[in-house]
């Protein structure tokens, strides 16, 4: 994620430092939202996030939606519509800190929008309960979920989740519990985890140590590190 937060010391938030950090840790590509569009305006943000990607290509925009109910952003389709137009990859939900349900009315219909528009969405642990996010993916098969900055505590309820809707994703950067990657892979197969930093709140040594670390083969890690998310966001990442 590009962009500072108010509560940690995150580094400077620019394209070039980040760049850095992918370059000290092997990181080829990313798709990255911008803290502006989480924490102020997804209007702006999302546009600031899309002026400061401008032509670096290792770099690929995932916007932040709201349901349109109060008129900040266009309805669903258009929405859609700007997305595809502007290459971005995924569409982040923050209903907690944005103040809907996950599961509500108010954002069903962006929700359908983007099942049909095969657009993935993330979203992070601590913005819905679980419950929400099965519910609105047992709903829309064609909606690939991921769900971002999962911890440990949560695994069992994951797991019921992960048994129970096929479409439901899990990435790397919370995922600390000792043998826990190795244990979801067995458990659902390497296609339902995605390699994912947690920058700029989280040192992506985590991640990386984690995956290059584990003790799966090599077609699992390529698969995890890089190939699920290029074909849940439609083929190569550029």
């Amino acid at each position: 994620m590009l962009g500072r937060l108010p509560s940690a010391p995150a580094g400077e938030g620019t394209v070039a430092a980040l760049t850095k950090v992918m370059d000290r840790f092997g990181i080829e590509a990313a798709v990255v939202a911008h803290t502006a569009a989480w924490r102020h305006d997804p209007v702006t943000g999302n546009a600031q996030l899309l002026a400061e990607v401008a032509g670096e290509p290792r770099l690929r925009p995932a916007w932040v939606g709201l349901p349109d109910g109060c008129g900040e952003v266009p309805p669903p389709a258009q929405f859609v519509a700007v997305v595809r137009r502007h290459g971005v990859a995924a569409v982040r939900l923050y209903p907690a800190d944005h103040g809907y349900d996950l599961a509500g009315p108010d954002v069903t219909p962006l929700l359908d929008a983007l099942a049909a528009a095969r657009l993935p969405l993330l979203v992070d642990a601590d913005q819905a309960p679980l419950a929400e996010i099965e519910a609105i993916a047992a709903a829309r098969p064609a909606l690939q979920v991921v769900v971002c900055q999962i911890g440990y505590r949560a695994l069992r309820r994951l797991a019921g989740v992960l048994v129970r809707t096929p479409n439901v994703h899990v990435d790397l950067s919370y995922l600390g519990t000792h043998l826990a990657l190795e244990w979801l892979v067995e458990r659902f197969g390497t296609g339902r985890l995605l390699f994912g930093t947690g920058l700029p709140a989280r040192d992506p040594a985590d991640a990386v140590t984690r995956l290059l670390w584990s003790e799966l083969g090599d077609a699992e890690v390529a698969a995890i590190g890089a190939g699920n998310l290029r074909r849940l966001i439609g083929g190569e990442l550029w």
